[in-house]
C-alpha cells in the first residue's frame, strides 16, 4: 500500500499503559529513520507526546479477564469496527497492534484481509496459554515482534514469521540500579524501610488487588509504624480508583500517613524499595530489571478462573515473568487463593528481612535475565517494521 507521492504512515494501538510505553518507544526510533513519517491510532500520553495522531485513547482498551471483557463488549466491538475502517481509509503502509490481543489480533485480521500489511509487537503468552493460537495469530500478523528468546520458534512450530528483538524496558533500565537517586527522585529518606506496592495498571486489576495489598501492608505497619509505603499508580485514571479504594479501607487512618503515591513513576520505586509487592504482568519483569526483592501477588476473578481451570487453559506451574525466563520458582508468587493480606505479609516480612539470601541466591540470575533481554530491542523492533514492508532510511 506503500507510495511514492506522501510520507510513510503507519497505524498502531497499543492497549493500556505497558503497550503506550513500548509502542512510543518504536515510533520514536521509526521516525529517527523517517523523520516526515505519519503516526496514527489509538494510544495513551506517550504515544501521543512521541507525535502520534490518537483517535482513541489507549485506557479504553485496559480491561481484564473473560468476565470483565464480557461487560465491555458492546463497547470494544464498537470501538474496533470503528478504528479499522478509520485506518483502512487513512491507507497506512503498516498497521502495527501493541499488545492488547483480544483487540488488536481481530482488527489486524480485517486489514490484512484488504490488503493492509499488519506487524504483531508482543507476543501473547503462547508459552503459557493454549500454543496452537500461534496459527491463528498467524492469520492476523504478517510477522510477531516477540520481546522474549523463547517464543520465536514456537511460532516456527506453525509456520508463523516472528522475531526476537529484546525488550525496550531492558534498554532503558540500568544494569546497576541506583537506590539512592530513585529515592532522591521520590522525597523518600535514604535510610527510612520502604515497601513497594504496585497493584496495577487496570481498573479492574485495581479493584481486584488493592485492598488486599492494602491489608497486608497494614499488617506489617503494625509491627514496624516507621514503615512507608510507596505507590505509582499508572494514569490519573487509576489515581481517583485508588482514592475511592482507600477511603472504603478499613485501615485507612492508619496506612494514610505511610502512604508516598506517585502517577507512574513506577520504576524509580521499584529501585528505591526494600521490598515490593506487585501484580503480575510488566511490573514483575521492571522489578527483575530493578533487581530488588519483590512478591508477586495476583488475583483474577473466580469466573475468569473457573473457566481457566474448566479448559485447562493454563499450561504453566509459573507465573511470573522472571520465575518463567529463569525456568524455576526465582521470587516468590501468590495467585488465587493464595493471594491473601496473611501470605502476602509473611512474605514481605521474609524478603525485608533477608537481604544477604537474596543477594546470593537470586540477584545474579536477575542480573543475567536483564543482559539477555537487552538488545536495543527498539531499533531491532524498527528494522524489523521498515524490512517487512520494503522502506529503508
Amino acid at each position: 500500500m506503500s507510495t511514492s507521492h506522501r510520507p510513510l504512515r503507519i497505524a498502531l494501538i497499543a492497549g493500556e499503559s505497558s503497550g503506550d510505553v513500548l509502542g512510543a518507544a518504536l515510533l520514536a526510533e521509526l521516525r529517527r529513520r523517517h523523520p516526515d513519517a505519519e503516526f496514527a491510532g489509538i494510544g495513551g500520553p506517550h504515544l501521543a507526546s512521541a507525535g502520534m495522531q490518537c483517535w482513541a485513547d489507549a485506557e479504553e482498551l485496559a480491561v481484564m479477564g473473560l468476565s470483565e471483557v464480557l461487560r465491555h463488549l458492546p463497547r470494544l466491538l464498537r470501538l474496533r469496527r470503528q478504528i479499522r475502517e478509520r485506518i483502512l481509509a487513512w491507507q497506512p503502509d503498516v498497521m502495527i497492534g501493541v499488545d492488547a490481543p483480544d483487540f488488536n489480533l481481530g482488527v489486524e485480521r480485517w486489514l490484512k484481509q484488504r490488503g493492509v500489511r499488519t506487524i504483531h509487537f508482543i507476543s501473547p503468552s503462547v508459552w503459557a496459554w493454549r500454543e496452537q493460537r500461534a496459527e491463528k495469530i498467524g492469520e492476523s500478523a504478517d510477522r510477531v515482534l516477540c520481546l522474549f528468546p523463547m517464543e520465536p520458534a514456537i511460532y516456527a512450530r506453525h509456520g508463523v514469521d516472528a522475531a526476537f528483538v529484546g525488550h525496550p524496558l531492558a534498554d532503558q533500565m540500568p544494569l546497576e540500579p541506583q537506590v539512592t537517586a530513585a529515592r532522591s527522585a521520590l522525597n523518600l529518606p535514604p535510610d527510612a524501610t520502604v515497601l513497594g506496592m504496585l497493584p496495577g495498571s487496570r481498573g479492574s486489576e485495581l479493584r481486584m488487588l488493592a485492598p488486599t495489598f492494602l491489608s497486608a501492608a497494614a499488617l506489617l505497619l503494625r509491627e514496624n509504624p516507621q514503615l512507608l509505603i510507596a505507590v505509582p499508580l499508572a494514569t490519573p485514571a487509576i489515581e481517583h480508583k485508588w482514592e475511592a479504594l482507600l477511603a472504603a479501607h478499613p485501615d485507612r487512618e492508619l496506612l494514610q500517613p505511610a502512604l508516598h503515591v506517585y502517577t507512574r513513576h513506577a520504576q524509580e520505586v521499584l529501585t528505591a524499595a526494600d521490598a515490593t509487592v506487585l501484580a503480575s504482568g510488566t511490573a514483575a519483569l521492571e522489578a527483575m530489571m530493578a533487581k530488588r526483592p519483590m512478591v508477586v501477588a495476583h488475583r483474577i476473578s473466580p469466573v475468569t478462573y473457573a473457566i481457566v481451570k474448566m479448559f485447562g487453559m493454563l499450561k504453566t506451574d509459573v507465573y511470573s515473568l522472571p520465575n518463567v525466563l529463569a525456568g524455576r520458582q526465582l521470587i516468590p508468587e501468590l495467585m488465587q487463593d493464595r493471594c491473601t493480606p496473611e501470605l502476602i505479609a509473611q512474605e514481605l516480612r521474609r524478603a525485608l528481612a533477608s537481604t544477604s539470601d537474596f543477594e546470593r541466591n537470586v540477584l545474579p540470575t536477575l542480573a543475567a535475565l536483564h543482559q539477555q533481554l537487552r538488545r536495543d530491542a527498539a531499533s531491532r523492533a524498527a528494522e524489523s517494521v521498515l524490512e517487512l514492508i520494503g522502506s529503508t532510511a
